[in-house]
């Protein structure tokens, strides 16, 4: 042992860690290895069937062997005829494969060089997308402008599609300027229209693969009738995240009459629309180019219509790369050291980062660490942690990675010059102070120094490990060192080795410590057992905590839906087991168990999930539609369930069927498919149909009984219907009767009608109506308005030749608007501690619930703490608000109010949400500290809860030290139930300067530190304890302040002391 010593403290004695970019060779040390990518691989979209290339090349001295990872998993590209790597380290896909069920080179790609016997290195990753068969969600439709207004004409793609999106107009392309621009998810505006641009307009998919062709959909332009015409949204700002420097496109659509004036603002300040990065386009639509992190925020588009306005809002995220401030550097450094390898980095959303070594992920532990947030430590080196280590950090907008070398410099042996004797070994080597997570070591001179400035190196180890951490003295002669960040309740082996100047000494024997264990809190509860007892039960059973740590008052039991954050506790006393009631049907839930004693709550144990059984479903299938298609045969669609309803897994439907409105027996029929052709009926009959959905549990309710009539004679459909014969129109206030009659030609299948209407124009809205009905009330028009209507007959060779008219409808009599319905069913669904969201229903409007009118919503908010607090509001346009920064653990009350032009509803009905707990945001205030009479070695310590507590207080941590900047992990922690405001501390060394500080936790963690508090003992106990307490008496468990063990000297006389004082300055951190 001796030997081993003195072999490292000839290194130890005056030690530092190198950090160079590279090394002499001259020196005689190993220099650093040049080593790195010149390329690296960046994100790619592919086209199917087309060739693919990501690049990748590696450079150094040395020979280097890269090799290619997919999703994680190496690449055997000696067995695959497709993917090859290229002479310089490039990975080539000849031909991109993509399909629905197989996409084998879709994924995440990264390049990994190796050096044989020094190390390897991983690049940043890439991922390859391969773009989707050209296909539309929705085809553009004609549509009517007047000269001067605006339009659009929709063309709806997948994200991956919209840059190979453009538009035609009569077979030529369609030049994009400021007037006619194209927004992002492919549809085409159109302001300040004019004569020239009506005509045919199709919009064409390119550059992957066969272009694809949408539907010809015509533009008509017409002359200004000098009709108003409705403020009308056709497309308003959505929210969008971008990367700095990119540009982006706000869209802000607006239709009506006259032409409404678009305004922006910028976090409610107007928008610099001078600025030469900002321009309004289109009519109204935001362009923002080159933007910059101060872009980020609440745009919000205002359009003014003379009488109406109207306003939406939507956030840009803007997303910077991760950027190094600190690269890890190459490194020289000797066995038992501990190194820091620095990474510092930027970014937003801030970066994540991760640490590899030789392209393995490092994995926390007791000897690699993640220390300042982003470096990584390495404690105790042994020979094996040479190599090369990389900082890979990642954001939304992409991944960067840097490297650096560790070598680990071989120990010369022996003494220095070797021309004098070297210290014996110290003795007397104690523990004078034992925490949980730091140990004092003393220790007296060796018996034979044989020089001056005996300098001390301490060499310590976990239990049952082989690397040794060393500790040396700060300067010459000092005899004490204080090992930091231990692990509580853990033994450590300690010796002490000396050295002057001729080099070090002999070891001392080993010194075995354990760390004092953790505050006494349960651990996890063992065997966690979860089991669903029905469609909306389960029951959870678990053993008591094999570390106690005393009785055990309660247990909490916590549980949330799959997929959501909040979570929902119940508590337990008494019992071992919980059946949980209430609960969703065929819905999958997460459950914990924590177990509180005295002292709060313990460990919670790992998260256990079950799903509840399933049941029949409790809805039925929705859309129910019939079509007649021909004298004998009838088509039934339908659409599933509301989502959430089933219940379980879906099995199929069962459709039945029967001829007449009355009651007869009823044919059935088992599908799995969402639609099924009935044949083989009678001609010119009534057949009624109805749907249910099955699980494996049985049939959901059915939908009613929905009505066709075959046809008598199986008429004329190869050519579209005539037109309608006659169109008349009976207007009233706020609605219109209209009538007509079939075309003329009854031999021609007619299937249905179509009729648009709107106001100067009859292509604002479109009906579609049944074939045998020959009249619709048109509802919800404006008074006095001039309405234009068209009606055409369609059959499946399309649509037929429409007829006209148009009529005004009557001016409004009564004075004053009768009020609106306010809104019903309002929820309050909490989303954060901060965070509420307000949904209703809205009984005015149809029963889709789209809002097609310039209608807006009224949200107040308040908490009745305190009484008088004043109502807060906002404005909204749909059906649904979040209302952000509230308080903590607070309850709240919600109601919603409509208005429509110059109609407003009453406030709907109240609802109420209380926010989540989070950790305290300020500390427990009015600390006081007071000597006990009679015995000035305790103290107690008296506060109030924070103001801020965000929480139920489950407890409190009273920390005190005689150093005020010695950092809060070196100082003594006593714990306090949550329910108490007071505590006694006992065993205090007399004359002396303590420090106090408070912090307050709930159930979501540790709130801020109070700001220290000082108190000094008294000099002197009283006359009649004075022979009994001339030595310190320790309590047993209780830690010795450094500076004050067995032997301190101690006053004679009897000083009390009350300090008192609220905190209202930030905590010591």
């Amino acid at each position: 042992m001796a030997g081993r010593g003195r072999a490292l403290l000839v290194l130890f004695a005056g030690l530092t860690v190198f950090r160079f970019g590279g090394a002499s060779k001259g020196a005689g040390i190993q220099g650093f290895t040049s080593f790195r990518f010149s390329v690296e691989p960046v994100d790619t979209l592919a086209v199917r069937g087309l060739p693919a290339v990501l690049n990748c090349s590696a450079v150094s001295d040395a020979l280097v062997r890269v090799e290619w990872k997919k999703d994680g998993t190496f690449l055997n590209l000696a067995a695959d005829d497709r993917r090859r790597q290229l002479p310089d380290g490039s990975l080539f896909i000849s031909t991109v494969i993509h399909s629905k069920h197989n996409k084998p080179d879709e994924g995440v790609y990264q390049c990994v060089a190796t050096i044989h016997n020094l190390g390897t290195i991983s690049s940043r990753t890439a991922r390859l997308t391969v773009a989707g068969l050209p296909r539309f969600l929705s085809q553009p439709e004609g549509v009517s402008v007047r000269v001067g207004g605006t339009e659009m004409l929709n063309c709806e793609v997948t994200e991956e599609l919209a840059p190979f999106t453009r538009w035609e107009k009569s077979g030529g392309a369609v030049d994009v300027d400021a007037r006619v621009t194209q927004l992002p998810g492919g549809a085409l505006v159109i302001s300040n229209a004019s004569q020239s641009d009506a005509g045919l307009y199709r919009c064409i998919i390119d550059g992957v693969g066969a272009a694809k062709t949408s539907e010809e959909a015509e533009l008509q332009v017409s002359s200004d009738s000098g009709v108003e015409e409705k403020l009308e949204i056709l497309q308003g700002p959505v929210a969008v995240a971008k990367v700095v420097r990119e540009n982006v496109l706000l869209p802000c659509v607006m239709k009506g009459h006259p032409v409404p004036v678009i305004r922006w603002t910028f976090n409610w300040r107007p928008v610099d629309e001078g600025s030469e990065r900002f321009a309004v386009i289109g009519g109204g639509s935001l362009q923002i180019v080159n933007l910059t992190e101060e872009d980020a925020g609440i745009y919000s588009c205002q359009a003014d219509g003379g009488n109406t306005t109207n306003e939406i809002q939507a956030e840009l995220t803007v997303l910077v790369p991760p950027r190094f401030l600190t690269t890890p550097s190459n490194t020289y450094a000797q066995e038992s050291m501990d190194i820091i390898f620095e990474c510092d980095v930027m970014g937003s959303p801030p970066p994540t980062v991760r640490w590899m070594k030789d392209g393995d992920t490092v994995i926390p532990s007791d000897y690699f660490r993640i220390v300042e947030q982003h470096n990584l430590q390495v404690l105790g080196l042994v020979k094996s942690d040479e190599g090369f280590y990389q900082c890979l950090t990642e954001n939304d907008a992409g991944n960067i990675q840097a490297s650096a070398q560790l070598i680990i410099l071989d120990l010369a042996s022996g003494p220095v010059d070797g021309s004098g004797p070297v210290p014996s070994a110290p003795r007397d080597v104690v523990a004078s102070l034992v925490s949980t997570r730091f140990i004092k070591l003393t220790w007296r001179l060796p018996a034979e120094a044989h020089g001056e400035n005996i300098t001390y190196s301490v060499f310590y180890s976990l239990n049952g490990t082989n690397r040794e951490r060393v500790e040396n003295t700060s300067v010459p002669g000092e005899m004490q060192v204080t090992i930091q960040n231990l692990v509580p309740d853990t033994k450590y082996t300690f010796r002490v080795v000396s050295s002057n100047a001729n080099g070090p000494g002999e070891s001392s024997a080993p010194l075995t410590v354990a760390t004092q264990p953790e505050v006494q809190l349960p651990g996890p509860a063992p065997n966690v057992q979860v089991m669903s007892v029905g469609s909306t039960s389960i029951t959870l059973s678990w053993e008591q905590p094999l570390t106690g740590n005393g009785e055990i008052h309660t247990y909490k039991l916590f549980c949330s839906e799959t997929g959501r954050d909040s979570e929902q506790d119940t508590d337990v006393t008494q019992a071992l087991s919980y059946t949980m009631t209430g609960l969703m049907t065929f819905t999958e839930y997460t459950f914990r168990v924590v177990a509180y004693n005295k002292h709060g709550p313990g460990v919670s144990t790992e998260d256990v999930t079950v799903r509840t059984l399933s049941d029949v479903p409790s809805a039925s299938p929705q859309n129910v539609t019939l079509e007649v298609l021909n004298s004998t045969s009838i088509m039934v669609r339908w659409q599933p369930p509301p989502s959430g309803s089933l219940n379980g897994e879906l099995m199929g439907y069962k459709l039945r069927y029967r001829k007449g409105l009355r009651r007869a027996d009823s044919v059935e029929i088992t599908t799995t498919q969402l639609s099924q052709i009935i044949d083989g009926l009678e001609q010119g009959k009534v057949y009624t149909f109805r749907v249910s959905a099955t699980t494996v549990n049985g049939s959901g309710p059915a939908t009613e009984w929905t009505a066709a009539e075959t046809f008598e004679n199986d008429l004329d459909e190869s050519q579209v219907p005539g037109m309608p014969s006659s169109l008349h129109i009976r207007p009233l206030v706020n609605r219109m009767v209209v009538s007509w009659t079939p075309p003329e030609d009854r031999e021609v299948l007619v299937r249905g009608y179509k009729m648009g209407y709107g106001l100067g124009s009859p292509h604002a809205h479109t009906v579609a109506l049944d074939y045998k009905q020959r009249f619709y009330s048109i509802d919800n028009l404006d008074a006095a308005s001039h309405y234009v209507i068209t009606l055409k007959a369609f059959n499946n060779m399309g649509e037929g030749i429409p007829i006209y008219n148009s009529a005004t409808t009557r001016p409004q009599s009564a004075p004053d608007p009768s009020p609106m319905l306010p809104p019903v069913g309002v929820q309050a669904s909490v989303l954060s501690h901060d965070t509420v969201k307000v949904s209703w229903a809205d009984n005015s409007l149809a029963k889709n619930q789209k809002i097609t009118d310039s209608r807006y919503y009224t949200i107040r908010w308040k908490t009745n703490i305190p009484a008088n607090t004043k109502y807060k509001m906002a404005n909204t346009t749909s059906l649904f608000h979040t209302v952000p920064g509230l308080k903590a653990n607070t309850l709240y009350e919600f109601s919603v109010m409509v208005t429509r032009s110059r109609r407003s509803s009453t406030w709907s009905m109240t609802a109420h949400a209380t926010t989540l707990e989070t950790i305290p945001s300020s500390a427990p205030k009015d600390v006081t500290v007071i000597s006990k009479e009679g015995n000035p070695r305790i103290i107690n310590i008296n506060w109030q809860p924070p103001t801020e507590a965000n929480g139920k207080i489950t407890g409190y941590i009273i920390y005190y030290s005689t150093d005020v900047n010695a950092e809060v992990h070196d100082w003594v922690v006593e714990p306090v139930v949550g329910n108490r405001l007071t505590h006694q501390i006992q065993a205090l060394t007399l004359d002396t300067s303590y420090y106090f500080k408070i912090q307050a936790r709930n159930s979501k963690g540790m709130g801020p530190l109070s700001e220290a508090l000082l108190f000094r003992t008294p000099k002197a106990e009283p006359s009649d304890k004075m022979s009994s307490d001339q030595g310190l008496q320790v309590k047993p468990g209780h830690p010795v302040l450094p500076g004050h063990g067995i032997g301190s000297n101690i006053g004679k006389h009897k000083l009390n002391v009350t300090i008192c004082w609220t905190n209202v300055t930030p905590a010591v951190k």
